[in-house]
């Protein structure tokens, strides 16, 4: 892990002192503000948003896979770099035996690592599969804790999404609170470098690996801000609605968007408890 900037390499600074982000004009940051939670929520319902997905390859490999036009010929890359605009925490619990197969749907799944959908559902802070112990073998977790990252690459319109895997979350969470948390500094702030390393612990397997390369300022970080700020909105929206959803196929309970001070509807309330909303869907 390192948080090294790129006081070392002054190309790589220059590189990202001109980092592109997706081009609004005046009247389209006008627009943007002009319109309301509610507007955003009332075109989004029954829509499905998918961003490109890249996962921690298996079998200790050190280069990404990302899907491109042609899906049976993919691109790889040794790294990823850009602005990680939103992150989050995910959960979810597949039939012994079936969870590193491609196809198969979780029994029980999380959006938010608070709230189970499905078997057994339910508080994931009690829950027995969220415990220590409750694996094969009686090691690990049976339950699957992942964190979700939006990667905002330069020049690109949309984020990839990026799924970290249990062993991968450790590294991301030292990382952040080096690299951001104990500077009280926002992660959408400064370009990032995703790696990959190669663990032989029984098993042999591919851990990520974080690297700050470089800290936006002034007029390049508000032009920034704005953008996770807006893209966060979007996507807190975007899952009230599959969260909804979820509830209501789970177990046919009716549920309804609330409404807090300002009047936006941005929770929804079940016999489950609370979603915030803020999180994206776990791959089926």
């Amino acid at each position: 892990m390192s948080t090294n900037n790129t006081n070392e390499n002054p190309n790589a600074m220059e590189t990202y002192k001109n980092f592109r982000l997706p081009e609004l004009s005046d009247t389209d940051a006008v627009d943007i503000s002009a319109f309301t939670n509610d507007d955003l929520a009332d075109d989004m319902d029954g829509l499905n948003i998918n961003f490109k997905r890249i996962k921690i390859p298996s079998g200790g490999m050190v280069q990404f896979e990302i899907p491109g036009d042609d899906l049976e010929n993919p691109d790889y890359a040794k790294y990823i770099e850009g602005i990680i605009v939103h992150n989050h925490d995910a959960c979810a619990y597949w039939e012994e035996g079936s969870e590193n197969e491609e196809d198969a749907t979780p029994l029980c799944s999380s959006v938010n690592g608070k709230l189970g959908i499905g078997e057994p559902g339910g508080d994931c802070i009690t829950c027995a599969l969220n415990k220590f112990g409750s694996g094969a073998n009686g090691k690990g977790k049976a339950c699957k804790n992942m964190r979700i990252l939006y990667i905002l690459q330069d020049g690109d319109m949309m984020p990839i999404q990026l799924n970290l895997p249990p062993t991968s979350k450790k590294p991301f969470s030292d990382f952040y609170n080096m690299a951001f948390a104990l500077r009280r500094r926002a992660a959408f702030g400064s370009v990032v470098q995703l790696g990959l390393k190669k663990v032989e612990n029984g098993n042999t397997y591919s851990v990520a690996t974080f690297k700050k390369l470089f800290d936006f300022s002034g007029e390049q970080l508000a032009g920034v801000k704005a953008y996770a700020e807006g893209f966060k909105n979007t996507i807190k929206i975007m899952n009230q609605h599959r969260s909804a959803d979820a509830i209501s196929r789970a177990d046919d309970t009716p549920v309804y968007y609330g409404e807090e001070g300002n009047g936006s509807r941005n929770y929804i309330s079940s016999p489950g408890g609370v979603i915030n909303g803020d999180t994206d869907e776990l791959p089926a």
